[in-house]
């Protein structure tokens, strides 16, 4: 599969919505019958458009009231010493994203804690402890104005 259709399309968005729906309710959504829509999501995940389903939960409520933006100033940057630090990243839960970045610095992570003081101490024992790590440079979310995993999908529609 190598180019998307507009059935394809409206599935995606449907599906970036609520993942949750039955493959009757999508393709009463889609105007697809059952059969071709479910042909379809299978192709849609074989080929990688949707790499999975997952709940959103609201990191509030489970007690993560912190979400720290962690820009990561290196010592060098070679192939064997970022990959290094990205490995020891990896292995964090409490980072949720990374990005390699360009400008300052090499990497920005968004990292969850439940208070200041939590991500206080994690910053000290395992962010400055990471392989290769010059500098951190620490922001803090005041409040979400927007958070959503949903992507834009109107340039496919051309």
């Amino acid at each position: 599969m190598e180019s998307i259709d507009k059935f394809d399309l409206a599935i995606l968005q449907e599906l970036q919505g609520d993942g949750r729906l039955t493959n009757a309710e999508l393709a009463q959504r889609v105007g697809l019958s059952a059969a071709p829509c479910w042909r379809r999501v299978r192709a849609l995940e074989e080929a990688g458009f949707i790499k999975g389903y997952h709940a959103e939960i609201d990191r509030h409520k489970i007690g993560l009231g912190v979400l720290a933006f962690v820009r990561v100033d290196t010592e060098r940057v070679t192939n064997d010493a970022t990959q290094k630090l990205e490995d020891a990243i990896r292995t964090l839960p409490e980072v949720v994203a990374c990005h390699y970045i360009s400008g300052t610095g090499t990497f920005e992570l968004q990292v969850v804690a439940r208070d200041l003081d939590s991500f206080s101490a994690f910053a000290r024992q395992h962010l400055m402890n990471l392989p290769n790590v010059k500098d951190l440079h620490t922001s803090f979310s005041l409040g979400e104005v927007k958070a959503s995993s949903a992507l834009p999908l109107g340039h496919l529609a051309r």
